[in-house]
């Protein structure tokens, strides 16, 4: 018995050092946390948007093995915030997070327009941006990759400003998306713009000390006439009535959707996010209607590491609803009693 207890814990003390040893060869093995596999690769896609008479670009990442296949694969949206670009999910892990996932990602840019076609446009512009992600984009990647190109197979998700853009885009074409999710979203920001017309003041779009910046550019991005907060601010007003405003607002919208039509909706918002009762409010009044949704509140502020640290939570849910929705069924009933 001794001879045996002794094997026992020499064996297990061998298994710790070989992976101990292992480790020292590989220090990231444990830290990274995707079986240490390298990100995918990010490949940026330029094309002609009809909506903004404009050359845009999308990030596109393919799931590993999407050469080699032949299958059609579930897509995931993801819009940035205001001042940022398609290149910020670049930084928050989501190339690595998708070693997890059969689907492909897409990182939309629609600078800071808010996602929402506008109802004034200047200097010779066209602001169409909900139908360039909802029409445009859509339709380019439909073309080009190997999607599951319904309802069922696509999802939508976004931090801050595009927090708002996902609900708001989702809501308000149920007939696009199954799940739609908002990271730190600005929830709140059309009811805001309709207090701003109600006063007779014009909607908050950006800061104005910083809205004339020809000089910042963020995380990379190098698109011609199209790179600077100033170049990417569009001119006009996205909203001239308060009719206008509530059209996009995620409070009216989701409780205009019949509810057997609404997607699946995924909130998240830190308890130290200056968005955070945004966030708080838009869960109350789901709950106060019954409406089904997932909701995660952790420690943090509005900040990439904030972002980095809950987004991979949320994209395995909303893989998850894609995956339930293209199988078409569920589970079957466990009855204990055997009825």
């Amino acid at each position: 018995m001794k001879q045996r207890l002794l094997l026992i814990l020499v064996l297990l003390f061998l298994t710790i050092m070989g992976c101990s040893n292992r480790n020292d060869k590989n220090p990231n093995l444990n830290s990274l946390g995707y079986i240490n596999m390298e990100p995918l690769p990010v490949t940026e896609v330029k094309f002609y948007s009809e909506s903004v008479k404009r050359d845009m670009a999308i990030n596109v990442v393919l799931p590993r093995g999407y050469d080699k296949s032949e299958l059609c694969y579930p897509v995931l949206y993801l819009c940035h915030g205001l001042t940022s670009n398609y290149n910020e999910f670049k930084y928050v892990g989501v190339p690595e997070y998708l070693n997890l996932f059969d689907m492909i990602v897409v990182m939309v840019d629609v600078g800071n327009s808010w996602y929402v076609n506008w109802a004034k446009s200047e200097n010779n512009q066209q602001n169409n941006f909900a139908d360039h992600v909802c029409v445009d984009i859509i339709n380019y990647v439909d073309t080009h990759f190997r999607t599951v190109a319904e309802r069922n197979g696509r999802a939508i998700n976004g931090i801050s400003m595009g927090g708002f853009g996902a609900i708001s885009l989702g809501l308000s074409n149920p007939d696009l998306f199954c799940s739609v999710g908002s990271l730190s979203g600005a929830l709140g920001w059309a009811a805001q713009c309709r207090d701003h017309l109600e006063k007779g003041e014009k909607p908050f779009v950006i800061w104005e000390k910083i809205a004339e910046d020809t000089v910042s550019r963020y995380r990379d991005i190098d698109l011609e006439g199209y790179s600077t907060i100033k170049e990417r601010t569009p001119a006009g007003q996205p909203f001239l009535t308060v009719e206008q405003a509530d059209t996009v607002d995620p409070f009216k919208l989701v409780l205009q959707v019949p509810k057997e039509q609404l997607p699946h909706i995924y909130l998240d918002c830190g308890v130290s996010d200056f968005l955070f009762n945004s966030a708080k409010d838009f869960a109350k009044l789901l709950i106060e209607n019954d409406i089904a949704f997932h909701y995660g509140q952790s420690e943090g502020t509005h900040e990439e590491d904030y972002w980095g640290r809950e987004l991979s939570a949320s994209i395995a849910v909303q893989y998850t609803v894609m995956l339930r929705n293209i199988w078409g069924y569920e589970f079957p009933r466990y009855d204990a009693w055997g009825r």
